[in-house]
């Protein structure tokens, strides 16, 4: 089976969007780990890997990286082992000059991405059996860039000299992580020109669930897969809410250098809730806590126009005392961890995402996408 075929292919498709957060990529890891044991279970395939089961899988910055791993088949235990033994590696300190730009060295980063995924591996590698996306910003432009395997989209032309299926795996997911004041932007050559990419957690896909719903249904992208909620599931994974409360904040405060370090998480976060809010409104939820104390989870929620479009699932949860204290963890602290850059809490991460995975994660939330299907490389019966 072709990736043309796979998304030709009959019965209903299934979308994994993974949203950005640095190290706390711990958190989505152990969601995924549950979904990956439960799948396994149901299916009989106990060594099924999540890129045979779903059918298009997006990822932003930490996400990036998840979903270009699974996408090239990896199971759920190799990418956290990746992440536990190459996190010091890959946040190496610059040097004190660097650091008036960025914190981190970019070419720890990049090495360390290479050695997954290959130094000569392309975006069109016939490795990767499924529809992959990744998130960018196109720094030289200022412009959001979702970057795709799709091979009807109109910049994969392999006539093209600027196709993007030619381009470096491992460079555009390195571009993807590139967050502003933590790692330099990427280079990466199109054609004949160069441009410069950031992390595309600060364009308004950090949480890239709409977007890879909008990649694999708009009339542009060619992808053509139908927009009913029986026909296509959409599982969101977060990597935990960092935002929170503060109760004793003044207007002294907030200085010229407060403001610059805390505006673009806080534009990420109100961007996540906004594309969470539209997936839970045109589709049908099925499970998500409560965006907050107005709208509330919007499960059984009236569409806009009255028709949902997709089945749609989020697991996340808020990085706050209250909630740590909900899961039995309230000996973990919720500023430890809410860091992208968190190295020395790993231990804490994996006990928050597991804990929040045992209480979300369920099997009957994938009912009604299940089919008969073998995928290639490992047979599969779905």
């Amino acid at each position: 089976m072709t990736l043309i075929q796979r998304i030709d292919a009959p019965g209903p498709k299934r979308i994994l969007a993974l949203d950005g957060g640095g190290i706390r990529g711990l958190i989505s890891l152990q969601i995924l780990a549950r979904i990956e044991r439960l799948l396994r279970h149901s299916t009989g395939n106990p060594q099924l890997r999540l890129a045979e089961w779903f059918d298009c899988i997006g990822g932003t910055s930490t996400g990036a990286i998840i979903a270009a791993c699974l996408a090239l088949g990896m199971e759920v235990r190799q990418i956290d082992g990746f992440y536990r033994t190459c996190a010091g590696a890959m946040f190496r300190h610059a040097s004190l000059v660097e650091r008036f730009w960025y914190r981190y060295q970019q070419d720890r980063l990049a090495g360390k991405l290479r050695e997954v995924f290959g130094e000569t591996t392309l975006l069109g590698t016939e490795r990767i059996s499924g529809l992959l996306l990744l998130m960018l910003r196109n720094a030289s432009t200022g412009s959001a860039w979702p970057v795709s395997n799709n091979p009807r989209a109109h910049y994969n032309d392999p006539a093209r000299a600027n196709c993007n299926l030619r381009l470096p795996l491992w460079q555009l997911v390195r571009a993807s992580t590139a967050a502003p004041a933590y790692f330099p932007a990427q280079e990466i050559h199109i054609g004949t020109t160069s441009f410069l990419f950031q992390d595309g957690g600060v364009t308004p896909f950090n949480d890239p669930a709409f977007q890879t719903f909008l990649m694999a249904t708009a009339e542009p992208y060619r992808v053509g897969w139908q927009a009913e909620r029986e026909s296509l599931l959409v599982v969101s994974v977060g990597t935990g809410s960092p935002v929170p409360f503060n109760d004793g904040l003044s207007v002294f405060d907030m200085d010229l250098i407060s403001v610059a370090s805390t505006v673009p998480q806080s534009l990420m976060a109100g961007m996540q809730a906004h594309t969470d809010m539209l997936c839970r409104l045109f589709g049908d939820c099925r499970f998500g806590l409560a965006l907050d104390k107005e709208v509330g989870d919007l499960i059984g929620a009236t569409a806009p126009g009255g028709k949902k479009l997709f089945t749609y699932l989020r697991y996340d949860a808020a990085l706050t005392t209250e909630t740590l204290a909900k899961l039995g963890l309230g000996h973990i602290s919720a500023e430890r961890i809410r860091p992208l850059d968190a190295l020395d809490a790993t231990a804490e991460l994996t006990e928050v995402g597991t804990a929040i995975a045992d209480s979300q994660v369920h099997l009957h939330h994938f009912d009604g996408f299940w089919s008969q299907r073998t995928v290639p490389g490992r047979p599969c019966v779905i």
